[in-house]
């Protein structure tokens, strides 16, 4: 495997879990535009993107393979966790 089949195959794995972070942060805000309307959008896409790809990286060593439909639903219920985290109880502990 040369280098660009393994930038391929890399960048193959992260763009699923870092297109369904960035999605799902803005439908959040535009969802939920009253409480979330001081929050800054790179702080919720921040931990969604990064769950979703743990998420897709911890399929691809449990399974063995990556795209597996198990992973898949890991990577929307993380991403899902991680938002309601960062923007409904980390902001009220803090304030």
């Amino acid at each position: 495997m040369g280098p660009l089949d393994f930038l391929w195959h890399v960048s193959n794995l992260f763009v699923p879990g870092l297109m369904l972070g960035a999605l799902a942060a803005t439908a959040t805000k535009l969802l939920w535009r009253k409480e979330l309307g001081a929050m800054p959008w790179r702080r919720l896409a921040l931990p969604a993107c990064l769950a979703s790809a743990g998420a897709s990286v911890l399929g691809l060593v449990v399974l063995g393979r990556d795209g597996q439909m198990l992973t898949y639903g890991a990577m929307v219920c993380l991403c899902a966790v991680s938002l309601w985290w960062t923007g409904f109880v980390r902001p009220k502990r803090a304030g």
